[in-house]
């Protein structure tokens, strides 16, 4: 049974290369910042392993998911794959790690503040952890999987609270990559349009998943179908990192916790 929604992107799925491709992208900016022991929190389907684990002395990587952690475990088995749910990391102590990456998780956290508090509390003095959400402000419809989305400005503020230095940068798309987010924009629209009860922000998310997987996956064939070239010639040299965070696609910040 396949484990991809399109909450979770799959790499050989055609029509979900854009977000592919976007949520790889931390992994690329996250390369000059790892060392020493590093710990993924929440790793999916194991997008960065192939790309942060040889630049680190030890690779563990924690998800919620059985089956995926399985996947991994035999797929990589020098690195160290477990399933837990989380916060909080009890079973790890202080200082326990010198980077933390977590990507597109701590949307989906009840307790953010506790989340972060854990990943402080795991670093090493001197350690750094990134992670990257979406920009609430350039979400095109309410994700019934996410607990909440924050502005550039929400975030630096639950950070800095927590961690000695928050550097606040995000995830921006070229003009390539701003053509395919504006169409899937109008074609949203023309799906929400229905919704005149604006019955997404009323419902309880478990009732919307089902269907905004559906609709999401159809648009995402659709879009792919009328422009072939635009979905499937998106790649990583479509995104860049940005000094804005407040304008981008998905906001990449940089924790640091003091030597």
């Amino acid at each position: 049974m396949s484990v991809y929604t399109t909450e979770i992107a799959s790499d050989s799925i055609e029509s979900d290369n854009p977000v592919h491709q976007r949520l790889l992208k931390a992994y690329y900016l996250a390369i000059p910042h790892i060392s020493g022991k590093l710990l993924e929190l929440g790793c999916g389907e194991g997008r960065g392993v192939e790309l942060l684990a040889p630049l680190a002395e030890s690779y563990l990587a924690l998800d919620k998911i059985g089956e995926v952690i399985a996947r991994l475990s035999e797929a990589y088995p020098n690195h160290n794959f477990k399933q837990a749910v989380f916060p909080p990391l009890q079973d790890y102590p202080e200082a326990s790690f010198d980077t933390i990456v977590s990507f597109q998780v701590i949307e989906h956290i009840e307790n953010d503040a506790l989340f972060l508090k854990e990943i402080y509390r795991l670093l090493k003095p001197g350690g750094k952890a990134l992670i990257s959400t979406p920009n609430i402000k350039l979400t095109l419809t309410r994700n019934p999987w996410h607990v909440r989305e924050y502005t550039a400005e929400q975030l630096r503020t639950l950070c800095e609270a927590i961690f000695d230095k928050v550097e606040a940068k995000g995830v921006a798309g070229d003009t390539h990559m701003m053509e395919y987010h504006e169409k899937n924009r109008a074609s949203v629209r023309k799906i929400t349009r229905f919704d005149i009860f604006n019955l997404q922000y009323r419902l309880p998310a478990p009732l919307l998943r089902l269907p905004y997987d559906l609709l999401n996956r159809l648009n995402r064939n659709r879009l792919n179908a009328a422009n072939k070239g635009l979905v499937t010639g998106i790649s990583q040299d479509n995104f860049l990192l940005s000094e804005d965070a407040d304008t981008s696609l998905d906001l990449f910040y940089i924790l640091h916790k003091k030597a």
